[in-house]
């Protein structure tokens, strides 16, 4: 089992990242901004901040052994779990642009039948057992992150959504969700309405696209993150 949550791109489960990205053929450059309004100094406006979210009650109160990038294996296994393959990327900048280096990126998100790792979760005892549920990557020197997970889908009362956590120097500095674009329970969803309308829910609502030539319908999506200074208490 691999421990460090910045590694994981050569572990031979899927592509390395310079293979990846030549396999996205620009969906994910299609997909986030472009690179000019990234660079800091270039215009006076600073970068919305990503909406702070709820937590929800079903952050893992037992983390998994297994806390790297690969959500759909667990320690080596050899069943990998059920669900649509999502390569979820993405880069976490400050307001200015900069990159924002060695920050801790959590996503925690219900398994294909709608569970969480929590005994709390509803009908915990189907849980995927082969999916992560829960992984950690460390940003870096772009401020870039990577996992491969399940598309999101819905449970009762929640419309599909990942769970997003960014943590600097052991201290939580953002906690959010991302949704699918397009997706007709959105407007159904109290917790996605509470986010204003306009750029900021446009920012957390973001594209599943497939990935030209993927034999098994891959997924790629990108949720660039824009933090504050300020921990949450």
């Amino acid at each position: 089992m691999n421990t460090d949550p910045r590694l994981d791109f050569n572990r031979g489960r899927f592509p390395d990242r310079r293979q990846f990205l030549n396999r996205l053929g620009g969906v994910s450059l299609a997909l986030s901004v472009p690179a000019f309004f990234e660079r800091p100094g270039l215009f006076a406006d600073e970068l919305m901040r990503t909406p702070r979210q709820t937590e929800g009650p079903f952050y893992p109160v037992d983390l998994p052994l297994d806390t790297d990038n690969d959500l759909l294996i667990v320690n080596d296994a050899i069943t990998p779990a059920v669900g649509e393959i999502v390569h979820l990327s993405g880069r976490v900048l400050d307001t200015s642009g900069a990159p924002v280096r060695n920050a801790l990126v959590e996503i925690w998100q219900v398994d294909n039948q709608g569970v969480y790792l929590h005994k709390g979760s509803n009908d915990f005892e189907k849980l995927d057992r082969n999916f992560q549920s829960f992984g950690r990557f460390l940003t870096g020197s772009t401020g870039e992150y990577y996992f491969r997970t399940i598309k999101p889908v819905p449970y009762p009362g929640r419309t599909p959504h990942i769970h997003f956590a960014v943590k600097k120097n052991g201290k939580k500095i953002l906690t959010t969700q991302c949704y699918i674009k397009g997706y007709e329970g959105n407007e159904r969803d109290g917790i996605w309405n509470r986010v204003p309308q306009g750029v900021a829910r446009d920012s957390v609502t973001i594209g599943f696209t497939p990935i030209p030539d993927s034999t098994i319908g891959e997924l790629a999506a990108n949720f660039r993150i824009v933090l504050g200074s300020t921990p949450e208490g």
